[in-house]
């Protein structure tokens, strides 16, 4: 069977400008991220789909659809109920019980939410047939982080789904600062971690595509010292773009952009002269729902 890829995008939601572009002055973010009367800016929820033989990959979940009307107000959200079913269901007809395998970048609400549904007055996975793959580390700062950044997991949501997979022993557990997530035939899918915007954030690839996460979450933040205010540490954020930039063009590997309202994905280029990395080709994604990326 051959591969096949998808960009999977649920849902849109907006947050403060200055946040995501840090020491970046707003006369220069704003020209490529036009700020609303709240200084809020549009922002994508892209999750990345892989059909193998005999595996199907969900990289990152989305926000979840259970928040809230104050929360989704605040966070200007939008996508419905049920809205990462809906996504997957416009590739290939996918249902959550379709799902193999569950990828969770980093445990932010944005990026876990969607594997978690409402149950009545309980919460439960979304996924129940899936195999969680989780980096340890990573979890166990999340249920402990600091106050700065307490905000961004909200444990009494994932942690119900987290259970069930546990319950059923459909969970993995990752270490380390790299590592293969799983293996189908002569298909491997890997990781690599960053460590600037969350401790042991795990970032998946494999021979053709690297999900950047919130550490390049969109095509403007491949600027090197284009760093989001809400990296817990900036300046390892820096050290680690240039690592898996630098192994991405080395590879030829296609970046994938978790929160670009527009573009789904990027080639990079360097210029050696001004030491400088930027977008050499950029493949666009601006409609809700599933969209093909490729077929090996």
């Amino acid at each position: 069977m051959q591969r096949k890829y998808f960009v999977v995008r649920p849902g849109t939601f907006r947050l403060d400008g200055g946040a995501m572009f840090g020491i970046i002055p707003r006369p220069l973010w704003q020209k490529v991220a036009p700020p609303d009367q709240d200084n809020r800016i549009n922002l994508a929820l892209r999750l990345w789909l892989i059909k193998t033989t005999n595996k199907i990959i969900l990289v990152d979940t989305g926000i979840g659809d259970y928040n809230g009307s104050k929360f989704d107000e605040r966070f200007a959200i939008l996508g419905g109920q049920n809205a990462t079913a809906k996504a997957l269901s416009e590739a290939d007809g996918l249902r959550p019980e379709d799902i193999t395998d569950v990828v969770i970048s980093h445990l932010h609400f944005d990026h876990v939410g969607g594997l978690t549904r409402k149950n009545g007055d309980t919460f439960c996975s979304s996924f129940p047939q899936a195999n969680l793959h989780l980096h340890r580390q990573h979890y166990e700062y999340a249920l402990k982080p600091t106050e700065r950044d307490a905000g961004s997991f909200l444990q009494n949501y994932f942690l119900p789904a987290i259970q069930d997979h546990e319950k059923s022993g459909r969970i993995t557990w990752h270490e380390g600062p790299q590592g293969t997530i799983l293996s189908d035939g002569d298909y491997k899918l890997e990781f690599k971690t960053s460590m600037g915007h969350t401790p042991h954030l795990m970032h998946a690839f494999d021979s053709h595509f690297f999900y950047m996460a919130d550490l390049v979450p969109t095509a403007s933040h491949v600027h090197i010292p284009w760093i989001m205010a809400y990296d817990m540490a900036p300046g390892i954020s820096t050290i680690n773009k240039r690592e898996l930039l630098t192994f991405c063009l080395e590879k030829k590997l296609t970046l994938l952009f978790e929160h670009d309202p527009e573009n789904w994905g990027a080639t990079i280029k360097y210029d050696k002269a001004r030491d400088q990395f930027s977008c050499e080709q950029i493949f666009k994604q601006a409609a809700l729902g599933a969209q093909p990326i490729g077929t090996i």
